[in-house]
């Protein structure tokens, strides 16, 4: 696994006659450490039709200073970005790859820019001597390797905070460089920069702009845009989810805390959507795109129902006094635990690395690109949205209805596991409306979260329950005491008891007339 770092740095405009402030003045700072110069060269990659730069992705190779090797950088909010490091090698680091895969696809990997830069590092350090921040003015020479580039040359100044430093000491710094007339930059790194300043000039671009600028002096003064129409909100949703999906794929292979769970709640998110709004987006090509993100939802949901069901039978164990915990139940837990969070963990790293994971982003590219809209994605969305939204309230009125009439059991536990899924597809599609609808849009979905969290608690409950089975019937095969898990069994039934006593009066909050009124129904 890559070496990772949390980074967070700020950069200013500079010119080569700019020189740092006394930096010795800003609160906190004991002293300033004159590093020298150091001479960095780094080459940058993409796809040619710069994918990783559209989402804000840096990957490079560096030579020179203390950190030579492959880097690669993920954007986390403004000025923080994630950096993972491998040593230097001739070839992409296989890690790496396997973290541009989503984006990258069967699209190969070529040097876009390369960048040499003449550093000279100043150290930011407290009355201990440790590093507060790294203060750089960097003397940047780029040079697009791509046909048509050129060549460009700027200085800026970078302030880098040191690890466990508040982020606070940036504002102090900053406030110190504004003084002394030095201003953030307007490029968020040295490769946008890059990118923007040595981009080959193209004739029908600047006679493209010519053409747009020609048009807007025809059109009437005041003309009022196009209202967006309901297959623009759908789409819009659509396209989030696909973006989402891209996005997080990294966080899952890095194993980043709730990476999966959020991957899988896209996959749903998406699916749910596409079926619901099948008056808007034709289902003969929707349909098997959805049927590929069930099957990855699927696939996701072995290692994300682990770790609920991890979660839940740990909570429960530490619940209980000490006195009730007999035998080695903890070790027999996280055992049992490990290996099926390990062989779970194996078989969705499969899943992301197989060819049918990228036939499916493949796929979501191409319904976006030529969007399969039906006639009524015309209509007003404040018409065509709220019909398709409560034609799935109506489904889980049925289903809820269902599960309220069953005895307690089996088969009412398979009926409210069903109200849940359609509780899930109201609240989404209601979210996907949220941006038409507005309030009405978000108060129904709100109080269809609530259903569902009850109903998943529910559902919850049962898995725990076949595990504890499980676990109480190995014990026993070990001669091990099976009465802690028999316990923990019957809290877990006392639990999904509760829950079945609170549905009714949750689903009565939820189903008020006047939320499905104010939604347009």
């Amino acid at each position: 696994m890559a070496d990772s770092k949390r980074e967070i740095e700020r950069k200013y405009e500079a010119t080569p006659a700019t020189r740092l402030p006394d930096l010795s003045r800003v609160a906190g700072v004991a002293a300033v450490a004159h590093r020298g110069v150091t001479e960095l060269d780094a080459v940058y990659y993409d796809t040619e039709d710069l994918r990783l730069a559209a989402d804000s992705l840096t990957l490079r190779r560096r030579t020179g200073g203390s950190d030579a090797g492959w880097h690669l950088k993920f954007p986390v909010a403004s000025g923080i970005r994630d950096e993972l490091q491998e040593p230097l090698s001739d070839a992409l680091p296989r890690s790496f790859a396997g973290l541009l895969r989503s984006r990258v696809r069967d699209r190969g990997l070529v040097p876009v820019v390369r960048l040499v830069s003449a550093r000279d590092v100043h150290h930011l350090l407290d009355a201990d001597g440790a590093l507060l921040a790294e203060v750089a003015v960097d003397r940047v020479r780029a040079e697009r390797l791509t046909a048509g580039g050129s060549t460009a040359a700027w200085t800026e100044i970078e302030a880098e905070l040191a690890d466990d430093v508040d982020p606070a000491f940036l504002d102090a710094v900053e406030r110190r460089l504004r003084k002394a007339g030095i201003h953030p930059s307007a490029s968020p790194s040295k490769l946008s920069r890059a990118l923007a300043e040595t981009a080959p000039e193209r004739k029908e671009s600047r006679a493209g702009r010519e053409d747009d600028s020609a048009d807007r002096r025809k059109s009437p003064a005041g003309k009022r845009r196009r209202r967006p129409t309901a297959g623009d909100h759908v789409l819009a949703y659509v396209r989030h989810q696909a973006e989402a999906i891209v996005a997080l794929d990294p966080a899952v292979r890095r194993d980043l805390p709730d990476s999966v769970h959020q991957l899988r709640v896209a996959t749903r998110r998406l699916r749910s959507v596409l079926r619901t709004y099948r008056k808007i987006l034709d289902r003969d090509i929707t349909d098997p795109v959805g049927a590929e993100l069930k099957w990855l939802a699927a696939e996701l949901g072995v290692e994300r129902d682990q770790e609920v069901l991890d979660a839940r039978l740990r909570s429960g164990l530490d619940a209980l006094p000490r006195t009730l915990a007999r035998g080695p139940v903890r070790s027999r837990l996280r055992v049992w635990s490990v290996a099926r969070r390990d062989s779970a963990r194996h078989r969705t790293l499969a899943v992301l690395d197989g060819k049918r994971y990228l036939a499916l982003l493949e796929s979501l590219d191409a319904l976006l690109a030529a969007p399969p809209l039906l006639p009524a994605a015309s209509r007003a969305p404040e018409r065509a949205l709220p019909r398709a939204v409560l034609k799935e309230y109506r489904r889980l009125a049925t289903r809820v209805g269902r599960a309220l009439e069953l005895p307690p059991g089996h088969g009412r536990d398979l009926a409210v596991h069903e109200a849940r899924k359609a509780a899930k597809r109201v609240r989404y599609a209601a979210e996907a409306a949220r941006p038409a609808l507005g309030r009405p849009a978000e108060r129904f979905a709100k109080r269809m979260k609530a259903v569902q969290s009850l109903l998943g608690d529910h559902q919850d409950s049962v898995v725990a329950r076949e595990a504890l089975r499980t676990l109480a019937a190995r014990a026993h095969a070990a001669g091990e005491s099976a009465f802690t898990w028999g316990l923990l069994y019957g809290r877990e039934e006392a639990a999904a008891a509760a829950r079945e006593r609170e549905l009714p009066e949750a689903w009565e909050r939820a189903s008020r007339a006047e939320l499905r009124a104010a939604l347009g129904g």
